[in-house]
């Protein structure tokens, strides 16, 4: 008799735990609805971002060459407001270097490349 109430308690505690975790899970359920109910809504399509009139916009290459500083030789320091925004400059040449046929085009993996 002492087993069988043993199973008993077990039971029980387990539908007791059953409800306990689906409780958990409806409550947090209405909340995630509450704190939706409390966001801004979705955009309308008529609100949604639209192509420009030119279309897509592309990619655009440019040849770029390094802006140099110059050296400070007899010269105080240049400080940092002295210096350009950019470390680079658009490039006299803007014609793009290709790999001449038969050389190496491979990069550091030290296989043959062209042969």
């Amino acid at each position: 008799m002492a087993a069988t109430s043993g199973d008993v308690l077990n039971v029980l505690a387990a539908f007791a735990g059953g409800l306990f975790v689906a409780g958990a899970l409806i409550w947090a359920v209405r909340l995630g609805m509450r704190v939706l109910d409390q966001e801004l809504p979705h955009p309308r399509p008529e609100e949604q971002p639209k192509l420009p009139l030119t279309g897509a916009v592309h990619e655009m290459r440019e040849m770029r060459e390094p802006d140099e500083i110059p050296a400070a030789v007899g010269r105080e320091r240049l400080m940092p407001y002295q210096l350009h925004h950019q470390g680079s400059r658009t490039g006299k040449d803007q014609h793009r270097h290709r790999w001449l046929p038969g050389s190496s085009g491979s990069f550091g993996s030290g296989g043959l490349g062209h042969t």
